[in-house]
């Protein structure tokens, strides 16, 4: 009798949960990824001929040169970043060069690093209320935190971020959304040998900055919890290209590109192996601003007062990501789309407000 009654709430239970389950399951997964400054310049024609041989700003220009220079810009930027420019301009889109008609840009006027991300996050700028880089939690909510508020995505959102300020930008207080940034470890009772030795390594490896750890913690952190948790929504956020620049780095700065470049391919290679992500996730993948190009040593910097700072790029692969390659024809998009891109593309329904922008049509 017992067995019977146990069947039968089994089967009653299934019938109720187990079409959500499936549907979760089923519906599309969306990763979001930044670049920290990462110029469009060099993402659509690779190393600068005015930086990557000065030595300014360059330890070993011969070196340097030999990684990553040609005369053809189409070849140094596939110098520079191959996963984007052998792969994801066959499957993918890519948005944002100005010589060619394709225009990106922020609708904030900070031009800097928190109201870039609270822009890309939530959807809008708010010039009045997130006009510094304080580490004070944000008071929009971003898609992380809606998507959280779902009952079907309930834990299935995460963050990573390799600067300390992302716990504020998403407001994990608040949100619920669990954020691994700047040098935190991984935490539970439940860590996978790679995460405990993460946990080891990381604290022995000094960064050259102080709100800053290298990339490479970042992307395996987040690695391991998509192989753990296998979250629906998650966000990545690499921060080394942008201190590089500060720095007047431009080798690092180059070099943390094309590593950044090649740590996408592997999560790439990842979904596409993985029986839950596989062809059914969408990448969009972006900058919370640019930087200086006229005079030269505006490169370095960012911020109201930078021309061009304003200018960024997107791109994005995938399901439901037409493969239009390199984005030639006229277009004006702006970085406040990201956010109902990522909503759209995960194919759910929030409550209202709504976005005041449209997503990017990328079908």
């Amino acid at each position: 009798m017992k067995n019977t009654v146990h069947t039968f709430l089994c089967v009653m239970l299934f019938g109720l949960f187990g079409p959500l389950l499936a549907q979760t399951k089923e519906a599309p997964n969306v990763i979001l990824i930044t670049l920290d400054g990462f110029r469009w310049q060099e993402l659509f024609s690779g190393a600068d001929p005015l930086l990557v041989a000065n030595k300014t700003y360059v330890g070993d220009t011969t070196v340097l040169k030999s990684h990553f220079w040609d005369n053809d810009p189409e070849k140094r930027r596939a110098l520079l970043m191959p996963f984007f420019w052998n792969k994801v301009s066959k499957i993918g889109q890519l948005h944002g060069n100005r010589t060619k008609g394709s225009k990106v840009n922020l609708t904030n006027s900070m031009w800097f690093s928190y109201p870039g991300y609270n822009e890309i996050l939530s959807g809008s700028a708010d010039d009045k209320r997130i006009s510094s880089n304080s580490k004070i939690n944000n008071p929009n909510k971003t898609i992380l935190e809606r998507v959280n508020n779902l009952s079907a995505y309930k834990g299935k959102v995460a963050a990573f971020g390799s600067w300390d300020v992302f716990p504020f930008i998403v407001n994990e207080e608040r949100s619920g959304v669990p954020v691994n940034a700047g040098f935190d470890l991984a935490e539970g009772t439940n860590l996978t040998p790679r995460e405990e030795f993460l946990n080891q390594l990381q604290p022995q490896i000094p960064s050259p900055w102080g709100s800053v750890r290298l990339d490479a913690f970042t992307h395996h952190y987040a690695l391991e919890h998509m192989k753990k948790s296998r979250p629906k929504l998650l966000y990545i956020s690499y921060g080394e290209t942008d201190d590089f620049a500060h720095d007047g780095d431009y080798e690092a700065y180059l070099k943390s590109a094309h590593n950044t470049d090649g740590l996408i391919k592997e999560l790439w290679q990842f979904v596409q192996g993985d029986d839950f992500y596989k062809d059914n996730t969408t990448f969009i993948i972006t900058t919370d601003h640019g930087r200086g190009t006229q005079p030269l040593k505006t490169w370095k910097s960012h911020g109201g007062d930078i021309k061009g700072a304003d200018e960024v790029w997107l791109v994005a692969f995938g399901k439901g990501v037409g493969a239009q390659g390199e984005i030639t024809s006229q277009e004006q998009l702006y970085t406040n789309q990201v956010a109902p891109t990522v909503i759209e593309k995960l194919g759910v329904r929030l409550k209202k407000p709504e976005f005041s922008a449209q997503a990017v049509p990328l079908n």
